[in-house]
Order: C-alpha cells, then structure tokens, then sequence
C-alpha cells in the first residue's frame, strides 16, 4: 500500500479547511441577505406629544412617494422601535404594497425618555394621534393613506385612535383582546391547561387571582397590596403594579362599536394569550358597516403569529429566526397584509 507522502496530506488538510471557510463564507452570506430588506430606514424623532419619541419611518427601497403610511402599535412589555427586528418582513411586505411604516421606542426603552409603566390606553393613544399628525407633515407620505397596525395590548389603542383621529383610513388588528380582565382570565386558564394543572390547583390559581383585583379594584397601592395579599402578588414590580392598576378596567368594546373604517382582524388558532373565539365573536357584533370587518384566521399560528413550532421550540425559533426571518411568521400572513393593503387603500385612492 503507498503511503501518504507529507505534501498529499497537507493538501487534503487545507482542501478540508478550505471546504469549511467556503461552508461557513457562504453561510453568513445567506443569513446576510436574508436580513436584508426592501426599505430605506430613517432614524426619526417624532414631535408633537407628551414627550419626543425616538422612531424608525421605513420607506419602500424604490421611488419618492407618496406612499401610504402604516403607523405600528405595540404590544405589552417593553418594545423598540423595530421589535427586536421582527417588525421588518412585516414592514417589507407593506412596502410591496407601496406604504412606508412608521414605529418607536417605547418611553425609556433605548435610552428614549419617559416610561411606558407609566402610561394609560389613552396615553398611549394620544402619543399615536400625535404621531400621526407628526407623519402627515413628513415629505413622502401621502396624508390620505393612513393606517394603523398593532398587535395584542394594542387592541386597546387601535379604535381609540381611529375614532379620534379623522385620517386613520384602516385598522389592521392582530391578536387583539376586548376586555382586559377576560382576557387575563383566559391566558391564566390556558395556560394552567397547558400544564395540565389539576383541579385543585386551578381552584387556587383563580382564588389567588380573585383576591389581587379585589386589591386592584379598591385601588389599593403596590404596598397595600403586598401588606394584604403577600405572595399572590407574585414577581409583580411596583412599576408593573402602577400600570396594571391604570389599565385593567380596559374594555374596546365601547370605542369599536363607534368605529366606522375598514377593520382587518388577524387570528392565530393557538393563541394562548387571548380567546379568539371571544375576540372574534365581539369584533363581529361591533363592526356591522358593509365590508367593514375582515377575518383572517391561521389555525396554526400563535398568539404573534409564529408559525407552528417557532415559539414552541427556543432553538427551532433562534435557528430560524437567524437563517430565515421572514419564516417565522405563518405561512400567508404577511402576503395577506400586502393584499388587504392593496385592496383598502391602493395608490391614487382618496377621501
């Protein structure tokens, strides 16, 4: 048998070397340009309100304007302008449809000032008002194509402001609860079953809720609570306490019945924060103009609209939400945003 000389093993050694830096060159490629999207992001500060606010306006790659605008809504927790990156496939798919987004930080999230714990649905109405008035002076944006976007705590704001707010053409509502304290009851319940909980613990779980909105209720500060109710409080912040207290009489059902523009609701089939059946039930007894209210429903989806498995699966989701992040929503979502844009406020289209 011949034996390998010094050189033959060399070469194979640097043609394995050479295969991996190729592998690897060619992998940070892809999630390169998977992360590259079909927008021209502005840094923006937003004027107008209660307190200047850091934003993003993303307008599509190509062409002047105007475009439509999307004005974005977050959800609970603390949230920057882009959602830790994931607001941008939703952003790339309105572009196709011709509209610019429009998003920020949150008070104090990212060195902007202020506090989101500190603020009401109606806080967080009035800082999008202004936000929408700020954008319609904005070169680009077509005033007359004015949206609105916002997901779960959102569905609070979202009617609020249409209401308020002469411009607000649509509403597109993803996830979105009615009222505050049945939707809690929900989420606790769900996932109580998802642990599957036995009957005794349920009975606990509902008993200890109870006694905290009795305090809530009574309007009782986080150290009266805590005084009177000890560990049912849980990990509960004061901050968080303040804004609970402040929020948790919530209830769109008032300011949806008074909505009058196009409504599209987005549901996801294994929603545990938020009863969709609920949700859709009362968003189809409110909303009864011809054509007002769309359905979407993906019976796979979670309450974010994650495809099935991403949010079930902390690696398959890291994975894909690196190597693939327009995949990490269900499949039809995004191209049916860009549609129903399209359909309810296309180019050229006015008051």
């Amino acid at each position: 048998m011949a034996r390998r000389t010094p050189r033959t093993w060399l070469r194979r050694l640097l043609g394995t070397l050479l295969a991996l830096v190729l592998t690897a060159g060619a992998a940070v490629g892809w999630v390169a340009y998977q992360h590259s999207y079909e927008l021209r992001e502005q840094r923006v500060t937003i004027t107008g309100g209660a307190q200047p606010l850091d934003g993003v306006l993303a307008r599509p790659e190509g062409g002047d304007g105007p475009f439509g605008l999307v004005v974005f809504v977050h959800g609970d927790g603390p949230a920057d302008a882009t959602r830790d990156s994931f607001y941008r496939p939703i952003w790339e798919s309105l572009a196709r449809a011709g509209f610019a987004s429009l998003s920020w930080n949150k008070p104090g999230v990212g060195g902007a000032p202020g506090d989101w714990l500190d603020q009401s649905m109606d806080d967080r109405a009035a800082e999008t008002a202004a936000a929408i008035a700020w954008a319609r002076s904005q070169p680009g944006v077509d005033p007359d194509r004015i949206g609105l976007w916002g997901i779960s705590q959102a569905g609070w704001v979202l009617p609020k402001v249409a209401n308020r707010v002469p411009e607000v053409r649509f509403v597109i509502a993803v996830s979105p609860a009615v009222d505050w304290l049945r939707q809690g009851r929900y989420n606790l319940l769900a996932e109580l079953a998802d642990e599957h909980a036995p009957r005794s613990r349920i009975d606990a779980e509902l008993a200890r809720r109870e006694r905290v909105n009795d305090q809530l209720r009574k309007g009782a500060t986080y150290e009266q609570a805590r005084a009177a109710v000890g560990a049912d409080l849980g990990d509960l912040t004061p901050g968080r306490w303040r804004f609970i207290g402040r929020n948790f009489t919530a209830d769109a059902t008032a300011d949806l019945a008074a909505l009058k523009v196009p409504v599209l609701l987005v549901l996801g089939g294994r929603d545990r924060n938020v009863d969709v059946a609920d949700t859709e039930s009362g968003y189809r007894r409110l909303l009864t103009g011809p054509g007002q209210l769309t359905v979407r429903s993906y019976p796979g989806a979670s309450h974010g609209l994650a495809a099935p498995g991403v949010e079930d699966d902390s690696l398959r989701g890291l994975l894909t939400a690196v190597a693939a992040p327009r995949s990490v929503y269900v499949d039809g979502y995004l191209d049916d945003l860009r549609r129903y844009l399209e359909s309810v406020a296309p180019k050229g289209a006015h008051r």
